[in-house]
């Protein structure tokens, strides 16, 4: 099957044909977004430049101001961390169940503090976490959820698709991704007020801009005396080529998204009754849409580079590390912290100043970070996919 289909060039064509122009522009970033909304379910898509600006975007309509608290998990990159910090407010990190590898519910409650103002899940390889009891955390102590669904795309929870469960929700359009525009992000919502406020901070804070609404008319620019600016905004908006691409690439997100799945089913099948090497667990009320399939390996003598050496040796395309826990990075580390001139934003409005993120804040996290093995599923030529799982088998079998 071929990822980029005959959609997505009509469209690109289209852009291209019209030279740019506003006046003959053919209206992809308002096409996409009405058709990505309805796709997840909801009444609001935004488009961004990427999933990381979407956080950000996520973050001010959630009203998350200087020295609030908010809490994510540390088994991620690093993106909804610095997106966090980037709003002026405080990573806090809550530790993740071992064999879903989503974050812990009773980990967010212990972290919660009267300066928590949201909560930001992570969809984590696919899997959506356990949304039932964080929204009631949420409800319980007045907090808004933020979805960050940059590593899912049609992944369901208890039949709702995930995205569309908390206040608002982020997704990612990079090239790994399940659907791309080469690169780009969305944020959803159902409330009015929370997309009129992700629309404004995406366009430099433009007064005529709404949730539906995505620039300002040509009247408007032509006149000397209109007043764009009613608050602080960025340049997030996703360009209209971009557009174009992803709004060919949803016309067969289904059979992109299955793909993934059918590669996945491939390598747990490779792995069979394997003891050691044991896959993310997927709840029977969830559909997990694997933008890669997480293993952990347990094997009491074998070293995660050795695995993979071997898997590489018998033609293995690679096997990716989980990434190091973000307070484990240099930039969160008490003696090489660089938040780059945040800390004194910090300092002024947060109580007890700058967190210190030690060793053991999250140890099922840091355990389960030196076990994972994820395998890529974005196989779009089916006899790699079948080739790579045989290898997969080969591998197991050489250390069993």
């Amino acid at each position: 099957m071929e990822r980029i289909g005959n959609a997505e060039r009509k469209y690109v064509e289209e852009m291209l044909a019209s030279d740019f122009s506003n006046s003959r522009n053919p209206g992809m970033l308002g096409r996409f977004e009405k058709a990505f909304a309805e796709k997840i379910g909801v009444k609001y898509a935004i488009a961004h430049v990427n999933g990381t600006a979407t956080l950000h975007s996520a973050l001010f309509a959630a009203g998350v101001r200087a020295g609030d608290e908010v809490i994510t998990t540390p088994l991620t990159m690093s993106s909804p961390a610095l997106s966090i910090l980037q709003a002026d407010a405080v990573p806090v990190f809550a530790d993740v169940v071992e064999d879903t590898l989503q974050i812990d519910p009773a980990s967010i409650e212990r972290s919660i503090t009267p300066h928590t103002k949201a909560i930001m899940p992570i969809a984590l390889y696919g899997l959506s976490p356990d949304m039932d009891a964080i929204m009631a955390l949420a409800k319980k102590h007045n907090l808004v959820v933020i979805e960050d669904a940059a590593e899912t795309f049609l992944s369901k929870y208890k039949g709702r698709m995930v995205g569309s469960i908390g206040h608002l929700s982020s997704f990612s359009l990079q090239a790994t991704k399940h659907i791309t525009a080469g690169e780009g992000g969305v944020v959803c919502t159902d409330s009015p007020e929370m997309a009129d406020r992700v629309r404004k901070f995406s366009v430099l804070g433009y007064s005529t801009v709404s949730a539906t609404v995505g620039k300002i008319t040509k009247d408007d620019i032509q006149n000397p005396d209109f007043e764009r600016h009613v608050q602080l905004g960025y340049n997030y908006r996703m360009p209209e080529i971009c557009a174009a691409i992803a709004l060919g690439q949803l016309e067969h997100a289904e059979e992109l998204v299955q793909r993934r799945i059918d590669a996945a089913n491939l390598f747990i099948e490779a792995i069979g009754e394997c003891a050691w090497l044991l896959p993310q667990v997927t709840p029977g009320d969830c559909v997990n849409s694997y933008w890669a399939l997480a293993v952990r390996l347990v094997h009491p003598t074998l070293a995660w580079a050795d695995f993979r050496k071997k898997f590489m040796e018998l033609g293995g395309d690679g096997v990716y590390a989980a990434w190091k826990l973000s307070y484990q990075e240099p930039m969160f580390r008490e003696a090489t912290r660089n938040f780059a001139g945040k800390e004194k934003i910090l300092e002024a409005t947060h109580e007890g100043g700058i967190p210190v993120y030690p060793d053991g804040l999250c140890p099922v996290a840091e355990r389960v970070q030196k076990q994972v093995l994820a395998f890529k599923t974005n196989y779009w030529d089916w006899s790699r996919a079948e080739k790579q799982a045989d290898i997969l088998k080969h591998t197991i079998q050489y250390f069993s």
